[in-house]
């Protein structure tokens, strides 16, 4: 039986999350320059997001520039922006054919022109799909998206729309940038970090975490099904213990 086989498709989480960690390590180890590791990267992202459509996932979110990663040397930088607007150029096809939806959280407007450009033009061209909704977090961070949600907050208040005892959790996740998709269930770092590094904060508070060693430009469907194995092993209480879930199950 293969890894595939030994996953319940009854019980798949509708929503994962992944860190994608460990290029540079990866590129260094081959004597190379960062963004090789970066290039490299890019097959593990093609075959996770293939392999979680082909299991049904609903949505998937991709750690893919950080608010901090633009403190990285400006050559890296600018490697990473052509290599994403090369990578959604190329890519736009397959998602089309694999029925895969693009949308994306984080600061947006502070991204370069010309990849705003291909980001809405891949984004408009994949819209009508009804699979995978494959999310990227772009110049995102988690503190920056409570610190947004806050700040809408505060706009409705002064103008006398929102009353502080209106204020819940609700309203709060309604008013964050991930607020069209459910909270994921299974958030994967790879690279043997562990650390959530600034990452949807608000939204993996009873998240499953799952990290391995494994260096993403390495990362392959196994290591996908692998985690989510381990997932479908783990009982999830949200607070409660042990029997009152068994009879919630049946």
């Amino acid at each position: 039986m293969n890894l595939k086989d030994k996953i319940d498709i009854n019980k798949l989480p509708v929503h994962i999350a992944i860190i994608m960690d460990g290029n540079g390590r990866w590129a260094r180890k081959k004597g190379n320059r960062r963004i090789f590791g970066h290039k490299n990267g890019a097959k593990a992202v093609r075959e996770t997001v293939e392999a979680a459509g082909d299991l049904g996932i609903k949505y998937l979110t991709l750690y893919a520039f950080s608010t901090e990663n633009w403190k990285r040397p400006k050559s890296e930088v600018n490697a990473l922006m052509h290599l994403l607007i090369s990578s959604l150029s190329s890519e736009t096809s397959t998602l089309i054919k694999n029925h895969i939806r693009l949308q994306t959280i984080g600061d947006t407007k502070s991204l370069p022109s010309s990849v705003k450009k291909q980001l809405q033009k891949t984004i408009n061209a994949t819209s009508a799909n009804k699979g995978l909704t494959l999310v990227l977090a772009l110049s995102y961070s988690g503190r920056w998206e409570i610190t947004m949600a806050i700040k809408s907050l505060a706009i409705l208040a002064i103008e006398n729309k929102l009353n502080e005892k209106d204020i819940n959790e609700n309203l709060i996740s309604e008013h964050l940038q991930a607020s069209f998709m459910p909270d994921p269930e299974l958030l994967i770092r790879t690279s043997g970090e562990y650390r959530v590094s600034n990452f949807l904060l608000w939204q993996i508070a009873y998240t499953e975490l799952y990290f391995t060693d494994t260096l993403w430009p390495d990362f392959r469907k196994e290591d996908l099904f692998k985690a989510i194995i381990d997932y479908q092993g783990r009982e999830r209480r949200f607070g409660k213990i042990s029997e009152q879930i068994a009879k919630l199950n049946h």
